[in-house]
């Protein structure tokens, strides 16, 4: 499956039991986040030595509520600590992800 095109076409793509091939780590670590998956997601933002590994790996600290080690990724990806709801992060993710370029 390419990806998706949207927000509302990637929730669909959850009732999979594996995300599809040939997407980003991202993207695959973001639909394993959404899936509630925390420990797969965060194995593939560990290993994505970019800041939008660091990224993806600020936002799970974040949701685990280790607001330290959150900051600490949020610094390194470039970015201040967020103060919308995580579920309004998970879907900005998503959507940041979708749209760059493959």
């Amino acid at each position: 499956m390419s990806k998706p095109k949207n927000y509302e076409t990637f929730v669909t793509t959850l009732e999979s039991s594996t995300p599809p091939r040939g997407w980003s780590d991202a993207l695959k670590a973001m639909w394993f986040d959404c899936k509630g998956d925390w420990e797969a997601s965060h194995d593939i933002a560990q290993e994505m030595y970019t800041t939008h590994g660091s990224w993806i790996h600020a936002y799970l600290h974040r949701q685990e509520g280790d607001k330290f080690n959150a900051g600490y990724w949020y610094r390194q990806a470039g970015r201040e600590f967020p103060t919308v709801s995580l579920k309004e992060e998970q879907r900005q993710l998503v959507e940041y992800f979708l749209n760059q370029q493959p």
